[in-house]
């Protein structure tokens, strides 16, 4: 089935890509989890093998290939026993820069978007507030007008390279009184005057780097203002499908990664005289699981080859993260069950894999809200469309 979606040379950046992490993540990944803090070094070489330029423009330093590539980056990353490694590259890759891609002038393209895509800058996008959750409409971050500059005063919460970012990518409201009507995007260093950054004590995803950011009177020149003034709702509600599709891969990837190690622990695993891959009732328990995750993940790819050919998914990709990211919580928890005592152990990987996982369906949308936004759509008959044209 994979081959109507995956070209063979798919295949070959998948190997390149595998032996790249080998080589290069894996031998450090123990220690960015105890340190929680992933060195610098390894961005710039992601940023030097093209990872960060996938889907950009050539004009930056981008490859400009299909929404696939991005699949497979996804993927891969997700099986090298660290979902906080990899949601500081995604994030990255797919949350900042697809903000400086769509709605930044050229100046900021040439200045943020080309030395993110080398791996040169990190960047890390700022929406969420400790008030408001998935509420983005209810944010009270500010942004005044003042001359030629705008004066940024508020919070953001669970930011990912919150710390390690060297600009921020931050919705704030220039009205106020407009609701979601009044939300601007602004692009901010990170050095600037008024910032503090405050790393934040995480269940999982511990290599990755989350953070509270608070910015008082943070003055920044007018023209860092991100597309039109008041246009920032329909810009983040225009990125949302691509978010959850992400959210989806990751949890159809990490799911299947657990599978393929118990399915191996368990053929080594001896019981009453024989391997306890040959009782049933662990058998078809997998057997249930991978069942469970290969229909997740053909939905997942049926809905990137409709983004990839520019159609508007809110609603698959909506369904896509609140479905595969309950599906792996309850493959992973199972696996875990099947180590026995060894799942419990920090040594095996089903215990961070575990913890990790927690997160989908919390980030990204909550699977509640999720929920709403569909029953609105399937019960209420909403038709949503397209923010940005």
């Amino acid at each position: 089935m994979n081959s109507i979606y995956f070209t063979e040379e798919h295949e070959l950046f998948r190997k390149s890509l595998q032996d790249f992490l080998q080589k290069e993540v894996v031998p450090h990944i123990e220690k960015w989890e105890k340190t929680g803090t992933i060195e610098r070094f390894i961005w710039k070489k992601f940023g030097e093998m093209g990872f960060f330029g996938i889907n950009y423009p050539e004009a930056y330093g981008g490859m400009s290939l299909d929404l696939f590539y991005t699949v497979v980056f996804l993927e891969e990353l997700q099986k090298i026993k660290s979902s906080g490694f990899a949601a500081a590259m995604w994030a990255h890759a797919y949350l900042a820069m697809t903000h400086l891609n769509a709605e930044g002038s050229e100046r900021i393209k040439q200045e943020y978007l080309a030395p993110s895509i080398s791996g040169d800058k990190i960047g890390a996008l700022c929406i969420t507030e400790p008030f408001g959750g998935s509420d983005v409409a209810g944010m009270r971050t500010t942004a005044v007008k003042q001359g030629n500059k705008y004066i940024i005063n508020g919070s953001k919460t669970f930011i990912t390279n919150g710390v390690y970012a060297d600009y921020y990518v931050v919705a704030a409201k220039t009205n106020p009184e407009s609701g979601n009507k009044g939300i601007s995007m602004f692009l901010v260093d990170a050095n600037l005057k008024g910032i503090a950054a405050t790393k934040l004590d995480k269940l999982g995803w511990r290599a990755s780097d989350t953070a509270e950011i608070a910015f008082d009177n943070v003055e920044i020149p007018e023209e860092n203002l991100m597309g039109e003034e008041g246009k920032g709702f329909p810009y983040i509600m225009q990125h949302f499908a691509l978010e959850r599709l992400i959210m989806a891969i990751n949890a159809h990837a990490r799911a299947e990664y657990a599978i393929e190690y118990t399915i191996g622990y368990m053929s080594e695993r001896e019981a009453f005289g024989k391997t306890i891959d040959k009782f049933q009732a662990l058998r078809h328990t997998i057997v249930e699981h991978a069942t469970d995750v290969e229909h997740c993940k053909l939905f997942n790819y049926a809905a990137v080859a409709r983004l990839n050919q520019k159609e508007y998914v809110v609603k698959e990709a909506t369904m896509a993260k609140l479905k595969s990211t309950k599906v792996a919580d309850e493959t992973i928890y199972s696996c875990l069950q099947m180590l026995g005592g060894y799942g419990y152990m920090e040594e095996y990987p089903l215990a961070r894999l575990f913890r990790d996982s927690r997160l989908g369906p919390i980030g990204g949308g909550t699977s509640e809200i999720l929920k709403e936004i569909l029953s609105k759509m399937i019960i209420d008959k909403q038709n949503y469309k397209p923010a940005v044209k």
